[in-house]
């Protein structure tokens, strides 16, 4: 397994480009396989999940073209279903969380889809009822096989309902739109997610020829269509990728500029950011970040610890609070961190505590984070990273932090984060992979 060698403590400068959205790009690739006709995606990040699920629709059939920097053309027009039933597919299935998203498109185009149990961040518990029972409530057959942790859905003919979401699941929202834009008659689904990746999916899907409205609210309304016809999509920048530049900025003291982060899709991220005293300028469609010594914890209007918590957009995303966490660290304040929908995703604190930070870990969900104003700078340690959100965290507090860091198991960074360490380098950090 890769490892980071980290020098911390300097200040960085420059400019930086997010990459395309990680989570976009996992629904936008699947969407693919509703259509025989080519579809051309632009702004794919170069990223090992993406990468991974390009791999697997290669081996679905789907014709894989690179057309140009982060530019790919698919083409779904001979797509070998039985493949589904390989050894090969369970594998590579299995190791990727976003490989469910194939199901729905599959579903509603050849009456059947399956997949292995999968795979992604060891965080706690995620499960995939949303998915299935969305699936069930458009006509079809459900068979888990339990001995072989293996799902399939088969239907001859999806038929739309009315249908109200257990839980508004990002990528169980993403599965059933694609699952029902070809089914027979209207389809509602309320308590839809409504993140910009869902949106930009039905924008996509209606340029193919979808009929689906309340896009952007989480009321959507899906009239079937026969068919759909190619187009051409380009991806938002990776809103979790500014959030995390964000919070390198203010550990590292450093004046940086991020370019091009699609300012209105990115919700309240800058003003969080800000809450914890964080000054940034919106500049067109850029955010410039000073470089600040100190930054001082808001609280709430009647004095009390200010509480950051995730949420379902346009609430706070919960792929941003380890990033918040670690950059309390250093804020004057104290704040709590409250993480509702991963049980698993706070355990990467003790790392922060061997580095000298201030965390109460309540419980699995929540932390108390005493900022140290900077009086007591972290240390450099040696850790490994668990997911890919806790690890760019860590990374960002190795950067801040005095003396060397070793970082183990990086390709959990990979997963998410593109050449992070040749762009950071760029900046002027001291970051060396091994």
């Amino acid at each position: 397994m890769g490892v980071f060698e980290i020098i911390g403590g300097k200040k960085l400068k420059g400019e930086i480009i997010p990459q395309g959205s990680k989570n976009e790009a996992l629904q936008i690739l699947c969407a693919v396989l509703l259509t025989p006709e080519k579809v051309v995606i632009g702004n794919v990040p170069d990223i090992i999940d993406v990468n991974k699920l390009i791999d697997l629709l290669r081996d679905l059939g789907v014709k894989v073209e690179k057309t140009g920097h982060e530019e790919y053309t698919f083409q779904a027009d001979n797509v070998n279903v039985d493949y589904l039933n390989t050894p090969e597919f369970r594998k590579k299935g299995g190791s990727l969380r976003g490989s469910i998203m194939i199901v729905g498109p599959l579903l509603s185009r050849f009456g059947k889809g399956y997949i292995p149990k999968p795979g992604g961040d060891k965080i706690g518990r995620r499960r995939l009822d949303t998915h299935f029972i969305g699936f069930q409530n458009l006509g079809a057959k459900f068979i888990y096989d339990d001995e072989n942790e293996f799902y399939k859905v088969e239907a001859k003919n999806l038929k739309g309902c009315y249908m109200l979401l257990d839980e508004a699941s990002v990528t169980g929202t993403a599965n059933i739109i694609m699952a029902a834009v070809l089914a027979k008659g209207t389809t509602t689904i309320y308590n839809a997610a409504c993140e910009p990746y869902i949106q930009q999916l039905c924008k996509m899907l209606n340029r193919m020829g979808a009929k689906i409205s309340g896009i952007g609210s989480n009321l959507i309304i899906i009239v079937g269509v026969k068919n759909l016809s190619g187009t051409t999509h380009r991806m938002l920048p990776d809103m979790i990728e500014v959030g995390s530049f964000i919070g390198l900025a203010a550990m590292t003291q450093s004046e940086i500029t991020i370019k091009n982060v699609s300012y209105d899709d990115l919700g309240i991220i800058p003003s969080v950011f800000q809450r914890l005293g964080i000054k940034l300028e919106r500049r067109g469609d850029d955010i410039f970040i000073p470089s600040q010594e100190n930054y001082e914890i808001d609280t709430f209007i009647d004095g009390s610890i200010l509480t950051i918590s995730d949420a379902i957009w346009p609430g706070f995303t919960p792929d941003l609070l380890s990033i918040i966490l670690v950059v309390a660290t250093q804020a004057k304040g104290t704040a709590l961190i409250h993480q509702k929908m991963f049980e698993s995703r706070l355990f990467f604190v003790d790392k922060l505590i061997d580095m000298g930070a201030q965390i109460i870990l309540c419980d699995p969900h929540r932390a108390t984070v005493i900022g140290l104003n900077r009086e007591h700078q972290l240390k450099g340690i040696s850790m490994t990273s668990p997911d890919i959100r806790a690890g760019v965290s860590l990374l960002i507090a190795a950067l801040s932090a005095k003396g060397k860091s070793t970082i183990h198991n990086i390709e959990q960074i990979d997963r998410g984060y593109q050449n992070i360490d040749i762009r950071l380098q760029k900046l002027g950090a001291e970051i060396v992979r091994k």
